[in-house]
């Protein structure tokens, strides 16, 4: 049983797995709480783009 706790192999690919999913919840929260501001700054530069 000990040897099973101690065993460490795909520890690190666990914890990238886990740093990455924790990653993609931060950037859902982000782009849900400034998708308004976002929207705004895309319409300006779309505005910009249309009046070259």
């Amino acid at each position: 049983m000990r040897s099973r706790l101690a065993d460490t192999r795909g520890q690190g690919t666990t914890e990238y797995a886990i740093l990455v999913g924790v990653l993609v919840v931060i950037a859902i929260i982000a782009i849900t709480l400034f998708r308004p501001k976002l929207q705004e700054l895309w319409d300006a530069i779309a505005s910009g783009i249309n009046s070259l």
